[in-house]
């Protein structure tokens, strides 16, 4: 069974995690190859404008395949060489393409998010949670570390002090919890968790599609390029910008006062 789904509504693609028999457990031969193709698709897609990736069943993602960690299987078999080449190759291509994608990201999430799983849905630039929905850093109860970059991102998502909490402790916290910790955008009941998220994409979709991806790309190197490179990458992205067609038709529209039509031209 393929890992990831994708569908296209318009403008907006939706990528559904597909393991539901085993709550969406990442891990085996070939699942970075799977999310990476998909999310090449989308980046090479002048057409869409925004993404939302959500869980089949009744989680998120539970993270890592135990069942194979425990088998010493896929992405966690052979020599401590093969099992660093395992994540270099699988694991970490899932969150880096996740994470470069070029249009904005929504992660929905339906349910548990734990490990890994938590780690994918920080790599998405927006997170909607079900309310039913729970979190967890909990490498260290397994005697592992984030070895998915997600020491580098939850800092920056919730703050080192919650980042830190949530990895020492590898306490599991409630949507509640995460919208307090800035963890999630907003809670919704879990019937509507997707509708939410595809409504926000939605709306993200009617922008200007060429300064979309370039305002996507400005505040991604914002958080660890110096202010100075910065300020000179914001130039050059707004020169391009002056000269699309979106940003006459958004002046032209603003003056007439009417809604803007962009056609990403």
């Amino acid at each position: 069974m393929s890992l990831i789904l994708t569908e296209k509504r318009g403008h907006i693609a939706i990528l559904t995690l597909n393991r539901p028999e085993s709550m969406n457990a990442l891990g085996a031969a070939g699942d970075g190859d799977q999310v990476a193709a998909a999310c090449a698709e989308i980046n090479a897609d002048q057409n869409i404008r925004a993404v939302v990736l959500t869980g089949a069943g009744r989680a998120f993602s539970a993270g890592g395949d135990v069942k194979a960690m425990k088998a010493r299987e896929g992405a966690f078999g052979g020599s401590g060489v093969n099992i660093r080449e395992g994540y270099r190759n699988n694991i970490h291509r899932i969150v880096r393409s996740v994470y470069g994608l070029e249009v904005p990201s929504i992660a929905a999430v339906n349910g548990a998010a734990i490990g890994l799983g938590c780690d994918v849905a920080c790599m998405t630039d927006i997170r909607i949670a079900a309310d039913t929905a729970k979190f967890g850093v909990t490498f260290l109860k397994l005697g592992l570390i984030p070895g998915d970059g997600g020491a580098w991102l939850l800092p920056r998502t919730i703050g080192m002090s919650r980042a830190s909490e949530l990895l020492f402790t590898g306490d599991v916290i409630d949507a509640e919890t995460a919208e307090k910790w800035g963890l999630v955008s907003k809670v919704v009941p879990a019937d509507q968790v997707l509708d939410a998220a595809i409504a926000m994409a939605e709306k993200i979709a009617q922008q200007p599609p060429h300064s979309l991806r370039l305002g996507k790309a400005l505040l991604k190197h914002g958080q660890s390029t110096s202010y100075d490179t910065l300020m000179e990458m914001s130039a050059a992205a707004q020169a391009i910008s002056h000269l699309t067609d979106d940003h006459m038709e958004g002046v032209e529209a603003l003056l007439e006062k009417r809604p803007a039509v962009f056609k990403g031209r």
